[in-house]
């Protein structure tokens, strides 16, 4: 029995363990809902199912227990596929994917809108830091070591 009792014991502490080891992404609405209760800086994070450095990025930078630890600490984190087609409200507003009307892989309008570079092009992965006031305070258009996320998540 105390044999049994030591084995849930040890199951239940791996799975608290595990949860800790992942970022705790929100959405959009979400983000919505918990700047109403606290304000915080927002890390945002837009990437694509076809994109290879995304892919890498999931499995290596964002699973670094440094980056894991500060993000959930000190951002909401918001992850988004620049491509989806679902409607999203924020902040009153209903924002929609118009391009996949004509595109094969359109780009939604929230990315279109935070994350496009000069020439309106919006390129994978990309990562922004909001100030608490939702302002946009750093931007990156290119894979993230753990070390450079690190940099950019640095207070």
């Amino acid at each position: 029995m105390k044999r049994i009792f030591f084995i849930l014991l040890l199951l239940c502490f791996q799975g608290l363990t595990a949860q800790k080891s992942e970022i705790e992404w929100i959405s959009f609405e979400e983000l919505d809902d918990s700047l109403n209760i606290e304000n915080k800086p927002v890390l945002v994070y837009f990437y694509t199912d076809w994109c290879v450095y995304c892919k890498k990025m999931d499995r290596n930078a964002f699973k670094n227990p440094e980056v894991v630890s500060k993000v959930n600490q000190d951002f909401y984190a918001v992850k988004m596929n620049a491509e989806t087609l679902d409607s999203i409200e924020f902040e009153g507003q209903t924002f929609i994917n118009e391009q996949a009307k004509t595109k094969r892989n359109g780009i939604h309008q929230i990315p279109l809108i935070l994350a496009s570079r000069d020439n309106k092009k919006v390129s994978f992965p990309t990562l922004l830091v909001l100030d608490k006031k939702f302002r946009i305070r750093k931007r990156s258009f290119e894979y993230m070591t753990s070390e450079r996320m690190k940099e950019l998540i640095k207070g």
